[in-house]
């Protein structure tokens, strides 16, 4: 990393203090769950007070992270562990594992909430598990370094993006068999279906944009591209995207760009840069989508944003390289 900060990423010295002002008050309190990936711990944050009630020791290097469809159980990627830790949420004690097959890293889970399909990235496949008996139900072989994972809400197709064969794996679920591939930018990892399920949207690091993929053709109809004013294009690496239900915005976090992108879902225009901390990685929204919550992998933060102007509302300091984050209602 260079040593001589681009103009924009000069302001995120004076962030974290800016970022202090009280926080509109929650209609009902949620919170805010960061996996922290040098640390082996979750942070569990409260978005009243934004701030750290709990920080919580899990396996080794924790990753992707994902709730059960009520909320009452937290699933853990311990990608140097080789399994899947369950966390009951009330009380966030550690109730159970599952196996995961090699270095976890994404995972989802199916609409039924019984089926967790995760990528193994060093053995370029992905392991399917049934929650209920916490047993393999199945392996697919996939491309090299298989990352992004996302199911369809019909529950039909699980799709997988491997970041070395620059490709997206399409998976039917009932038969656990590949149908489709489908390119794209290189390095992609990270997916996410639409709500209705129309188009899927996949982030490419190394590329630098996103691929919006019509679902009934499989094939690329849009391809995003971003440009800050005073970032190089080789820092502008996007991760994380999060979508909104109304179909009104796409966010995108842009890695060591340090901000994250606002796009017009319907358009697939950019509408603005948000300034977050340092190398942004995952993204998540709260249950009335007012706020959007960015872990900052090399800061070591958590960035509130409110949904409704756009704006930061405060900087989170949590542990060692956060990396996913899920908001538990």
């Amino acid at each position: 990393m260079s040593k001589t900060l681009p103009p924009a990423a000069a302001l995120f010295a004076g962030l974290a203090g800016l970022l202090t002002a009280a926080a509109p008050p929650r209609a009902v309190a949620e919170t805010v769950i960061v996996s922290n990936e040098r640390d082996n711990t979750l942070s569990v944050i409260d978005d009243e007070s934004l701030s750290v009630t709990q920080t919580v020791p899990v396996g080794r290097r924790p990753r992707g992270i994902t709730l059960s469809a009520d909320g009452s159980r937290l699933y853990v990627c311990a990608s140097d562990d080789d399994r899947i830790e369950i966390y009951d949420t009330s009380t966030m004690k550690k109730t159970g594992e599952i196996p995961s097959g090699v270095d976890p890293e994404q995972f989802a889970l199916h609409p039924d909430d019984r089926k967790l399909y995760i990528a193994n990235e060093n053995d370029d496949v992905v392991t399917v598990v049934d929650t209920d008996s916490r047993h393999v139900i199945g392996q697919i072989d996939v491309g090299v370094e298989p990352e992004g994972m996302a199911v369809s809400p019909d529950g039909r197709v699980v799709v997988n993006t491997s970041e070395t064969t620059n490709m997206v794996h399409w998976i039917d679920t009932a038969s656990l068999t590949l149908i489709d591939n489908t390119l794209v930018d290189q390095r992609p990892r990270y997916a996410v279906f639409s709500r209705d399920g129309k188009r899927l949207w996949v982030s490419s690091e190394v590329g630098g944009g996103v691929s919006v993929i019509d679902t009934g053709s499989r094939e690329p109809i849009e391809t995003i591209r971003f440009k800050i004013g005073g970032i190089s294009s080789d820092r502008i690496q996007p991760v994380g995207i999060k979508l909104t239900r109304d179909g009104r915005y796409a966010f995108v976090a842009l890695g060591p760009a340090n901000h994250v992108a606002v796009i017009d879902a319907e358009t697939y225009k950019v509408l603005d840069y948000i300034l977050v901390g340092r190398r942004v990685w995952h993204l998540a929204l709260n249950s009335d989508e007012t706020r959007l919550y960015t872990t900052n992998g090399v800061s070591g933060d958590v960035t509130a944003i409110d949904v409704a102007t756009l704006k930061p509302i405060k900087s989170i300091r949590v542990g060692r390289f956060p990396w996913g984050v899920v908001v538990k209602p």
